[in-house]
């Protein structure tokens, strides 16, 4: 069997557009590049079982994206949208010497990089998403499904200003309910020194004496995406052109199917949207389903990249 690949981090990309990410790596680099994405309240750690098993073949890389953990911090919400967090990606593969990658993302590295295959196909070799739902049908659920606005109303909830010191109160209660499930046992995952990381990159400086956690909610903040409030309509998702969000990336999709959030009928109908699509559906897995199953994960992207 062959060891496990290095892990480095400390690493720095100051990026032409003024951000700077942090990021860890594996293997080396003139190695094809694997671009790890991390979601929401997460950091490069999250893909460290990925980065020691890819980085034996590939060039694996996984930064913070801005506003979490060692990543630039910008102040202002709009700094937040999308389109910015995007470029970002785009401009961190060139940074790195490359025009290609291998994109493997989850949750709000999902969202981003759903977008990311859309407006720039050519810069994905492959994509991998793990429990990310595609932008127009979450757009979709979120307009018409109660179930889904009920699932989603955590959304409406971070984007309430506070809601970054309630998740950090009690030692991060909250954010630990978050990944550990709420009220049920702890996860054999988190724990130990994973937890301690964890902490500490929930406790990293934010912009300008901001509150560390502001950064990671601002993605919340900025996003066209959340359901509707109680008495406000729901957004007219009618001018959305389908034809317009289909992905034309070979892409992998993994689900695990109890996530409470992004429930598994987020994948119905996929395949209009993503015609060269491989689906793989992990009926006991959670929204982390990353952290619970990593060699599975990883059997899974092997056998797609191969």
């Amino acid at each position: 069997m062959t060891a496990a690949a290095v892990i480095r981090h400390l690493q720095f990309a100051d990026l032409p557009n003024g951000t700077r990410l942090h990021y860890a790596s594996a293997g080396e680099p003139g190695k094809p590049l694997m671009l790890f994405v991390h979601g929401f309240p997460e950091f490069w750690y999250e893909w460290e079982a990925q980065l020691a098993e890819f980085g034996q073949t590939h060039y694996a890389v996984a930064p913070d994206l801005r506003g979490f953990n060692l990543s630039s911090k910008p102040a202002e919400v709009d700094a937040y949208k999308p389109r910015h967090i995007v470029e970002d990606l785009v401009q961190l593969i060139g940074v790195l010497g490359y025009q290609r990658a291998i994109v493997v993302a989850h949750d709000w590295g999902g969202a981003i990089c759903w977008n990311l295959a859309l407006q720039h196909p050519a810069l994905v070799e492959r994509l991998v998403i793990v429990n990310s739902p595609h932008p127009y049908l979450f757009a979709q659920a979120l307009a018409h499904d109660p179930a889904q606005q009920a699932a989603s109303a955590y959304m409406n909830w971070l984007r309430k200003p506070g809601s970054e010191q309630a998740l950090a109160a009690d030692n991060f209660a909250m954010l630990e309910a978050m990944l550990t499930g709420k009220g049920a046992q702890p996860a054999p995952w988190f724990a130990g020194e994973t937890r301690a990381k964890y902490h500490a990159a929930w406790s990293q400086p934010g912009a300008a004496g901001s509150h560390p956690l502001t950064g990671g909610v601002n993605f919340y903040r900025a996003s066209p995406m959340h359901p509707p409030q109680p008495g406000e309509a729901a957004p007219d998702v009618s001018r959305l052109n389908p034809d317009d969000f289909v992905v034309r990336v070979p892409t992998l999709v993994i689900w695990g199917e109890r996530d409470t959030a992004l429930p598994k009928s987020l994948v119905e109908g996929l395949d209009r949207f993503v015609p060269g699509m491989r689906l793989e559906r992990i009926p006991e897995g959670t929204h982390w389903v990353i952290h619970e199953q990593p060699e599975r994960i990883n059997r899974l992207i092997r056998g797609f990249l191969s």
